[in-house]
């Protein structure tokens, strides 16, 4: 038998069976091994990958009703991702199993260290948690963990629009708009409750609200899409100043100095407008020009041409399996993180979705969840070159970002 478990396995090969009459679980085993042999030469011949550990015990389940046979077979392998998927492949070859026709289909190849990694992140966190309550820590630290926590307990939901916001933009004569909720966090982090976000990019009816009677501060992130947010917002709300954190820094990162330091360069929002036109007239006439003409060609035109022309480029395979799988996840609070070939890496619950993209960095193709695209897990996205987002709704559009946004609606 074989010397490694599903646990020490880095894949697992899940295959269904269906067999043309009744036969036992030694038949179906007999079969793997019989008619693979010689098949793909010494160094993957199963018997000898037992032997070395390198592939576990083969489970096979087979239940009979009517006459037929229908089961699983689940292989664990230790193999690297090519030698794993010639494996399994190799097992649709069986036609017959004993005396009766047989078919077997492999559904999928699951990489367990996706989960493990998740557990691995959560074990940690509780560790972690356990090492600071147990370990007495200095007067300063524990000053400072109280007024932390203090701080983020202070967070609300603010107006018909459930935003998310300090504790003072009621009696505030002055409200700072951020773009997430992660960015009014850092702020109250650093004592500045009078914050709250748009939650989206979309201008909430709550900030034009806020706006007409409060002096508004837009605080944004230091990249491209900071100005696109400049330029919605300004055009339908009335924004007295606009600031932004340091180029290429988000406000949810940047510390309590940078932050104070922004909002005391703040600039007049007419001021910000005319900035940001010298910007685009620029970018317009120095880097975007049609070939033959010699035209330039909006910013905004051309990232949304680039979204068209990523979204139509799905094959007819991957819109069938984004569609079935945002499905099949209706009422879930489910994921599924998927790999080019669109086998899927593994299913968490959205609580844990941006904790294991992270943990990943790279190798994820899309994400298709039970939820909503938001901003922050756009950038989250961006960092980590996925290439598809799949989702029941969206609140990024589709211009503002590199990555293909899909929602029922596309389907």
């Amino acid at each position: 038998m074989g010397k490694i478990s599903p646990v020490s396995a880095k894949y697992i090969v899940h295959a269904s069976i269906d067999i043309e009459g009744v036969v036992d679980r030694p038949d179906v085993i007999g079969a793997i091994f019989g008619q693979t042999e010689g098949l793909l030469g010494a160094d993957l011949e199963l018997r000898e990958l037992q032997r070395s550990g390198r592939i576990g015990r083969i489970e096979v389940n087979v239940d009979t009703r009517s006459g037929k046979s229908q089961g699983s077979i689940i292989v664990p392998s230790s193999l690297d991702k090519a030698e794993t998927a010639i494996i399994a492949a190799a097992l649709e070859i069986i036609q017959r199993i004993g005396p009766c026709n047989a078919k077997i289909k492999v559904s999928n190849i699951e990489d367990v260290r996706v989960s493990k990694r998740s557990f691995v992140i959560e074990r940690a966190k509780e560790l972690l948690k356990q090492l600071m309550e147990n370990v007495l820590p200095d007067s300063q630290e524990l000053a400072d963990e109280v007024a932390y926590s203090v701080r983020v307990m202070e967070i609300q939901e603010y107006g018909k629009d459930r935003l998310p916001a300090g504790p003072a933009i009621d009696e505030s004569d002055e409200v700072i708009v951020v773009e997430g909720r992660a960015d009014v966090i850092n702020l109250l982090k650093h004592s500045i409750k009078n914050c709250i976000a748009m939650n989206g990019t979309s201008v909430p009816e709550t900030i034009k609200e806020l706006s007409k009677r409060k002096v508004i501060t837009l605080f944004v992130d230091g990249d491209r899409g900071g100005n696109l947010i400049i330029k919605e917002l300004t055009g339908v709300a009335d924004i007295d100043y606009v600031t932004k954190a340091p180029d290429g820094k988000e406000v949810e990162e940047i510390t309590k100095k940078e932050i104070h330091k922004a909002l005391r360069g703040r600039i007049s929002a007419e001021q910000a407008k005319l900035e940001i036109g010298k910007e685009t007239e620029k970018s317009e006439s120095d880097a975007i020009r049609r070939p033959s003409f010699n035209r330039p060609v909006p910013v905004r035109q051309v990232i949304d041409n680039r979204f068209v022309k990523k979204t139509t480029s799905l094959s007819e395979e991957e819109k069938k399996t984004f569609k079935s799988m945002l499905e099949n996840l209706i009422g879930t609070r489910g994921a599924h993180v998927l790999d080019e070939k669109l086998n899927i890496l593994g299913k968490v619950p959205i609580s844990e979705l941006q904790a294991t993209i992270k943990s990943l960095g790279s190798g994820v193709y899309a994400v298709v969840f039970d939820g909503i695209i938001d901003r922050d897990f756009v950038k989250v996205a961006e960092k980590t070159n996925i290439q598809y987002l799949v989702a029941m709704d969206s609140r990024v559009k589709a211009g503002e970002t590199n990555i293909g946004l899909l929602t029922v609606n596309d389907f």
